[in-house]
């Protein structure tokens, strides 16, 4: 399962954006149409499918609970997941505090971030890009190191 690609959607006044059906068809079945949805990095929202989710509760359970470090990431990583459900219409229904989190208004950018869905305002995503400090080659030249 992987996520790809990016759509644009609108919000609803009670918090619920869909989900582009091409993210939605790559879902494991054992997901059961549930994500765990979290604070993301930035200014973002992640949205991992449950059965994903589990694997990152395995490596949260791992973490050295008397390291400060490790107990500020698990309560604030854990403070904002909630588990949300697809409806019948492809939609999730987004936390108040996440969409203020976000700061969402009326529209949502929904991008495939392989292992996970990264929800953005589409402003907020913008001025991330345009605050990185470096173009899209040289980026790729340092990270993917073969």
């Amino acid at each position: 399962m992987v996520f790809k690609g990016q759509a644009e959607y609108s919000v609803d006044s009670k918090g619920r954006v869909a989900i582009p059906a091409k993210m939605r068809n790559v879902l494991n079945p054992e997901a059961q149409r549930t994500f765990t949805i979290t604070r993301g990095f930035e200014q973002c929202i992640f949205l991992y499918p449950m059965d994903r989710w589990s694997t990152i509760e395995e490596e949260i359970g791992g973490l050295n609970l008397f390291n400060r470090e490790a107990r500020d990431f698990v309560r604030i990583i854990m403070r904002w997941a909630d588990d949300v459900t697809l409806d019948g219409q492809g939609r999730i229904s987004i936390p108040k505090s996440l969409v203020e989190f976000a700061r969402l208004d009326d529209r949502a950018l929904i991008l495939g971030a392989f292992d996970h869905i990264e929800i953005w305002d589409p402003d907020e995503f913008d001025a991330y890009l345009n605050d990185q400090p470096d173009d899209y080659e040289t980026l790729a030249e340092r990270v993917m190191v073969m």
